[in-house]
């Protein structure tokens, strides 16, 4: 009758002649470990008590060595390893509260376990010791969930000081990626110096500028000014000074009354704001890198007539994805990032009922895959280049009909405004615009008349352009971009072909020199830089548009190409920001970076 009841296989099979079967039941261990725990309830076959003393609290629990032996390596040694609890009916443990020590003993039986919230530590802290690792994983999971900035940085603690590495490196990676709210909470503000300095040398905090970390120093010293004022320089060393704005620092050695009294703390951002003033390399600090996944957005572009696209491409996974379009269709547009939003500048609607140059800015925010309009520009720009100085988007050229313009323009973000720069000695459209130690470039382009080789040099501090060597070749239409130390610009048209050509500019020599060719002839071309190599995206070959994206890799000088746009398009807007949030089939925005630097 009993077999009858349970699961049961019974194969039959023949060898050397012999007739056998085998007979297993599925559920046979299940059964056994349910029999043994009733028998545990009822204090029966029990060879041991475990007599748990917790501080005032003491319990005794009865069980049978072999199964606890079986959920746990700590009690397996104890009763195999000829260790003196081997032959002791009754074992003493300390460290671990009863309730604890309980629900383990119910885990080894049943393989089930309860933990709320209020005990899920201290259950945790004694599967660990115990080396129950699947109660250990699961207690883990929960806290995990659990995670936000008020508690980050205890949870990351209490992992350590356990051993508990999944833990330690959730909270730890969740601090860096929320580290802007992370640093607001009391938690924070208890962190010892050492603690704080090796948290603020992280590559991977995510902030939208090095301001977020210097600020967040500031409040933890001004938080206990008698103790703490002692460790402002060591902290300032931390903080990546040499990605701050001159501005910025200027305000704080005006303003911030931890600096006025600390002299070596004023001479050490003093020659910051020097460096940067002078247009000095950042040296070998970096920035933040933080691990947020980067997609490289293109806008609008032109294919027949000018179109509303927007695609993002991951570098990373090699997929593409279709975001919200355009409200009008542009192309000849300049693409720019700030504070981790994505800004389309100028272009033309250029279509069969409509031929419009446009003066509008518009900010993708890919926390939301939405659009919002911004304040226009002074003068409507077609084929206009942007570069960002100190988080201000600079509108560099361009044409409105059959003017076209010397002018430059910059544009706040923060109020919203547009101000007029000093013009360019010379008018370009399709011009290349890079930034290059808080110095923008503007390279070829055509003047109305020619297509142009030379190329002037803006400095923001004078508001003044300065020419420097032309190209080697004349470039309407080409991209350009800065990758370490370098200008590089590729492509455009010369009056007669489309070029592949890419020269790089050495600012120590003032000189051009060529480089390695694209694989594709190209002009109108979208051009941007992920993680030190050059991406350039679609433009015009002379016969086609092209759909094809290639990249450059400056420490072996060689072209790839690795993948393709949905279509062939020239006159996109291009640049990199975080990944999009994605859009779940019922029309809901799944977000994947919640942790975006732009909240």
């Amino acid at each position: 009758m009993y077999a009858t009841q349970c699961q049961a296989e019974v194969t039959p099979s023949h060898a050397y002649g012999n007739r056998f079967f085998h007979y297993a039941l599925a559920d046979h261990t299940q059964q056994a470990f349910q029999i043994m725990n009733e028998l545990r309830l009822g204090q029966q076959l029990c060879d041991v008590t475990l007599q748990v003393r917790y501080k005032e609290l003491q319990a005794d629990f009865v069980a049978h060595k072999v199964v606890l032996a079986s959920g746990s390596p700590v009690f397996r040694a104890m009763f195999t390893n000829g260790l003196k609890e081997c032959g002791m009916e009754t074992v003493p443990i300390e460290g671990v509260h009863p309730k604890v020590m309980e629900r383990l003993i119910e885990f080894a039986y049943t393989a089930s376990i309860t933990v709320g919230e209020k005990c899920v530590v201290h259950v945790l802290n004694g599967a660990v010791m115990y080396q129950m690792d699947r109660v250990v994983k699961a207690c883990c999971d929960f806290l995990i969930l659990q995670l936000d900035p008020s508690n980050a940085i205890g949870f990351a603690s209490f992992a350590e000081e356990i051993g508990c590495q999944e833990l330690h490196q959730k909270a730890r990676e969740y601090i860096y990626m929320h580290f802007g709210e992370v640093s607001k909470q009391e938690e924070f503000f208890n962190l010892t110096r050492c603690q704080l300095v090796n948290l603020i040398s992280r590559d991977e905090l995510n902030v939208r500028c090095e301001s977020e970390v210097f600020h967040a120093c500031i409040n933890w010293v001004k938080y206990d000014c008698e103790g703490r004022r002692p460790y402002v320089q060591a902290l300032l060393r931390a903080v990546r000074c040499q990605f701050l704005t001159p501005n910025f620092l200027q305000l704080q050695l005006q303003r911030c009354e931890i600096l006025r009294l600390d002299t070596r703390c004023q001479d050490y951002l003093s020659q910051i704001f020097q460096d940067l003033t002078l247009h000095k390399p950042a040296g070998p600090s970096q920035g933040r890198v933080p691990n947020v996944p980067q997609f490289i957005y293109a806008a609008g572009g032109y294919y027949q007539q000018s179109l509303s696209f927007l695609e993002a491409y991951n570098p990373v996974e090699g997929e593409w994805l279709s975001l919200a379009p355009l409200e009008v269709p542009r192309s000849g547009l300049a693409g720019s990032v700030v504070g981790g939003l994505f800004y389309a500048a100028g272009g033309r609607n250029n279509a069969p009922d409509c031929n419009k140059d446009s003066g509008a800015l518009d900010c993708y925010n890919p926390m939301n895959n939405q659009w919002s309009p911004c304040a226009p520009m002074s003068v409507p720009r077609n084929r206009v280049g942007t570069g960002v100085i100190d988080g201000q988007i600079y509108a560099v050229g361009g044409s409105h009909g059959c003017v076209h313009h010397s002018s430059v323009e910059r544009y706040d973000p923060e109020k919203d405004e547009w101000q007029l720069a000093t013009p360019m000695a010379t008018r370009r459209i399709g011009v290349g615009v890079a930034v290059l130690n808080r110095l923008l470039y503007a390279v070829g382009g055509f003047d109305g008349t020619s297509r142009l080789k030379s190329a002037e040099c803006y400095y923001p501090e004078t508001d003044t352009w300065k020419e420097i060597a032309p190209m080697n070749v004349v470039r309407s239409g080409a991209g350009a971009c800065a990758v370490d130390t370098s200008v590089y610009t590729m492509g455009g048209y010369d009056g007669t072909d489309q070029l592949n050509s890419m020269e790089r500019y050495d600012v120590e020599r003032d000189c051009w020199s060529f480089v390695a060719p694209m694989k594709h002839r190209r002009s109108a071309l979208g051009v941007t830089v992920h993680q030190g190599k050059i991406y350039v995206l679609g433009g015009y070959d002379g016969n086609t548009f092209l759909d094809s994206v290639e990249c450059y890799d400056p420490a072996t000088d060689t072209w790839t190409e690795v993948t393709h746009m949905s279509s062939g398009r020239s006159g996109v807007g291009v640049a990199i920001t975080m990944e999009p949030c994605r859009q779940e089939p019922g029309g809901n925005l799944t977000d994947i970076t919640a942790k975006s630097c732009c909240q």
